[in-house]
C-alpha cells in the first residue's frame, strides 16, 4: 500500500492566484495526511533576490483525512520560487518541492514557482492540438494544376515514403492548404480545436524549414489566399491555428541570405553569422550549409523579424491572416553561439510583440531535451519537448520489433530509433521509471508553464509511437497524453494507425478513404473518445496532479479541483493494488467514464483497483472539499 505524504501543486486548489503581479500576496496551501506526524511548525521558504525569506503557515482545518495549512507568499520577482518546510516534533525537518518530499535541503531550481509575467490566454488550457505536415495531409483539386518544382521528386499519394537522401527531404506529394480546408471536418470530428501547421513558407524541401522567404506563403500550397481561406474556415469551426517559424536560421535560398552571401556591404549581411571577410563562410544549423544561422545581435534583424510594425512575427498575426500564435523551431538554439547567449532577449521580444498585436495568442518553443532553464514564464507559454512525457512513455510502453528500416544514408538499421540518441534502441522503463522521469523533467518548470507544454506521443520529427508499441498499450499511451498536465498533441495520421521508424518515415500521406476499415475505425473511435473525455472535464486541463500509486506495472494519479476530480489508472501489466484511506477523496461516488477496470471501496475508505493489463481507465470523482480560510 502506498503511504500518503504531504502534497502541494500549482493548481487553484493550492494557489490563490495563478497570474499574480509583482508585489501581490498569494495564499498557498499545503495538505498533510491526518496523523502524518506531530508537526511543530510549517513554513514556506522563498529566495527573492537570492536571499531566503520565510513565512509561517497556519493550520486552517481538516477535511477527508487531510490537514490543510495556509501561508502568504509575496511575489517579489517575476519568477518567484518557494518550497515548504515541515518541522517535526522529533527534530526531523522535511522539505517539499516539485520533485517531492525530501529530508535534506533542496535545489532552488526545483521550487514551486509563481510567475508574474503576462499569463497565456485561458483558451490554451482547453486546447487539444492537431499537428499537420502540409505536404502529406491532403491534396485539393487545384494541386493537380501546379507544376512540380525543380528541387522536387514527385510522388503519387499512395507511394511509400522514401527515407533515403535526397528523397528524404525532396520527395514531394503536393499536399496543400485547400486540401486541409477540405478535411477540416475530420479535425472537428476528432474533437481537436487547435491546428498546428509545420512551415508554410516557400522553400526547397518538403518540410519547408529552409525558408526562402517569410513574407509569403508557398505558391505550391496555394499562396496567401489559400492560407486566409484555411484560417477563416478553421475559425468558423471553432478551431484556432498557429504557424511554425524558424527564427534560428533561414534557408540558403532565402532572399536575405542571397543578398548577403559574398557581399559584405549588403543590408542583410548583419543578419547572419558570417565568419570571413568576404561573407562566403558562415555558421549554420548543425553544420548544414543550407540552413545559415541568424545573428540576433543585429538590431536590423530584430526589427525586421520581430519588433518592427511590418515584422515577420507581426505580419501573420494581423488581418487578413490573424493566426492565433507561433511555434518557434529550434527555440533552444536561438541567439546562442559559443560565448554569446541572447536567447532570453529574443524570446522576450517575441512575446512582447505578440502581446502588443494580440494578447490572445500563444507562443510555444521547440526545445526537445531538458528545457527547464528556458521555461520560466518569461517567453514561451510552453514547449515541444520530449523528456518530460514522450520519451518516458516510449520507454515504458514500447516493445521494439527489430524490424529493419533505412537511414538517410540508405543503410539498413534494426535497432529501434529513439529520438536520435545512441543508447542502443528504446530504453526499457518500468512504471516507476516513467513516473520518476516525468517528475524529474517537470520539477524545474513552473506549474503554469507545464500546463502549456506540448504532450505528443510523436511528431513530424520522431518515429511514430505505434511502430514499436507493446501489444495493447496504445490506449494507455493516448490516455496518458489526454489526462496528464500539459497540451495534448495528435500528429495527423496517428488516429489512422500509421507507423514510421523515424522522423522522416513517419511523414506518411494520410490514407483518406480508409476510415471504415475495421482497424482504422477502432483507432479513430479511441481518439475521439479520449479527446472528448479531455475536453468534457476541465479538471484534466487545469486540475492538480497527485500520484497515488506507482509500481513497475502500473501508475495511478488523481487530477483534482474544487469542482470535480478524476482518478486515472494506466497499466502495462496486471493491476491489483490497494490505496490507503484518504488517497482517493470521494471514491465511494466514483463514476467510471473510460476503460475496463474495477474500483472497490473498503469500509475504512481504502480503495482497491484491479485490471488485466495493459489497461487504461478513468473515474470521475466529486471535487475536493477544502476548509475555508
Amino acid at each position: 500500500m502506498t503511504a500518503l505524504t504531504p502534497h502541494h501543486d500549482g493548481s487553484p486548489l493550492h494557489v490563490s492566484d495563478l497570474a499574480p503581479s509583482l508585489g501581490d500576496v498569494v495564499t498557498v496551501r499545503l495538505r498533510v495526511p491526518v496523523g502524518y506526524a506531530p508537526l511543530t511548525a510549517v513554513r514556506t521558504r522563498s529566495n527573492p533576490d537570492h536571499e531566503p525569506e520565510w513565512t509561517d503557515a497556519v493550520r486552517v482545518g481538516s477535511a477527508a483525512g487531510w490537514d490543510w495549512w495556509e501561508a502568504p507568499v509575496t511575489v517579489r520577482n517575476p519568477r518567484h520560487g518557494y518550497r515548504w518546510m515541515l518541522q517535526h516534533a522529533d527534530g526531523t525537518v522535511e522539505w517539499l518541492n516539485q520533485t517531492g518530499i525530501h529530508r535534506i535541503e533542496t535545489l532552488d531550481a526545483e521550487d514551486f514557482a509563481l510567475v508574474a509575467y503576462p499569463a497565456p490566454p485561458a483558451w490554451l488550457y482547453d486546447a487539444v492540438m492537431y499537428q499537420v505536415f502540409p505536404d502529406r495531409f491532403a491534396r485539393s483539386a487545384a494541386a493537380d494544376e501546379r507544376p512540380t518544382p525543380e528541387w522536387a521528386i514527385p510522388a503519387a499519394w499512395g507511394d511509400p515514403v522514401n527515407p533515403v537522401m535526397p528523397a528524404r527531404s525532396q520527395q514531394f506529394y503536393g499536399g496543400d492548404l485547400d486540401g486541409i480546408v477540405d478535411r477540416l471536418d475530420h479535425v472537428v470530428g476528432l474533437g481537436a480545436n487547435l491546428l498546428y501547421l509545420t512551415p508554410v513558407f516557400p522553400a526547397e524541401s518538403n518540410h519547408r524549414y529552409d525558408a526562402s522567404s517569410f513574407d509569403r506563403v508557398d505558391p505550391l500550397l496555394g499562396g496567401d489566399e489559400a492560407y486566409v481561406r484555411l484560417i477563416e474556415a478553421a475559425h468558423a469551426r471553432g478551431i484556432r491555428i498557429i504557424g511554425d517559424l524558424t527564427s534560428n536560421h533561414s534557408g540558403d535560398s532565402h532572399e536575405w541570405f542571397r543578398a548577403a552571401h559574398g557581399t559584405p556591404g549588403a543590408d542583410t549581411a548583419q543578419y547572419y553569422c558570417f565568419t570571413d571577410d568576404g561573407n562566403t563562410e558562415y555558421v549554420s544549423w548543425l553544420g548544414y550549409p543550407s540552413l545559415p544561422k541568424f545573428d540576433w545581435s543585429s538590431p536590423e534583424l530584430r526589427e525586421r523579424f520581430v519588433t518592427g510594425p511590418d515584422s515577420v512575427v507581426a505580419r501573420w498575426l494581423k488581418p487578413p491572416f490573424a493566426t492565433d500564435g507561433w511555434r518557434i523551431d529550434v527555440a533552444n538554439m536561438i541567439g546562442r553561439l559559443g560565448d554569446v547567449d541572447l536567447n532570453e532577449e529574443v524570446r522576450r521580444l517575441l512575446r512582447q510583440t505578440m502581446i502588443e498585436i494580440n494578447p490572445d495568442t500563444i507562443l510555444l518553443g521547440e526545445s526537445t531535451n531538458d528545457a527547464a532553464s528556458d521555461l520560466q514564464g518569461d517567453g514561451w507559454h510552453g514547449a515541444m519537448t520530449y523528456p518530460s512525457f514522450t520519451r518516458p512513455v516510449w520507454g515504458w510502453l514500447s516493445e521494439p520489433t527489430g524490424e529493419p528500416y533505412l537511414t538517410a544514408d540508405g543503410e539498413e538499421e534494426t535497432e529501434a530509433w529513439f529520438f536520435g540518441q545512441p543508447v542502443g534502441g528504446i530504453p526499457r522503463y518500468t512504471g516507476c521509471d516513467f513516473a520518476a522521469a516525468v517528475t524529474r523533467f517537470t520539477g524545474g518548470i513552473p506549474w503554469r508553464v507545464r500546463l502549456g507544454n506540448m504532450q505528443p506521443l510523436d511528431t513530424h520529427d520522431t518515429g511514430r509511437f505505434a511502430t514499436n508499441a507493446a501489444p495493447g498499450t496504445i490506449p494507455v499511451a493516448v490516455g496518458l497524453a489526454m489526462t496528464m498536465p500539459g497540451l495534448p498533441v495528435v500528429f495527423a495520421g496517428d488516429e489512422f494507425g500509421l507507423t514510421g521508424a523515424d522522423g522522416e518515415s513517419s511523414r506518411t500521406p494520410i490514407p483518406w478513404g480508409s476510415e471504415t476499415d475495421a482497424a482504422v475505425a477502432e483507432r479513430l473511435a479511441l481518439y475521439r473518445d479520449l479527446i472528448a473525455l479531455r475536453r468534457a472535464h476541465p479538471v484534466l486541463a487545469t486540475g492538480g496532479l497527485r500520484w497515488v500509486h506507482v509500481d513497475d506495472a502500473a501508475v495511478a494519479f488523481v487530477r483534482e479541483s474544487a469542482g470535480e476530480s478524476a482518478l486515472v489508472l494506466a497499466a502495462r501489466g496486471d493491476v491489483d493494488v490497494e490505496l490507503p484511506a484518504g488517497a482517493v477523496i470521494g471514491a465511494a461516488g466514483a463514476d467510471a467514464v473510460f476503460g475496463d477496470a474495477t474500483l472497490g471501496v473498503a469500509d475504512d475508505g481504502a480503495v482497491v483497483l484491479s485490471a488485466e493489463g495493459p489497461a487504461f481507465a478513468v473515474w470521475m470523482l466529486p471535487g475536493v472539499d477544502a476548509p475555508e480560510a
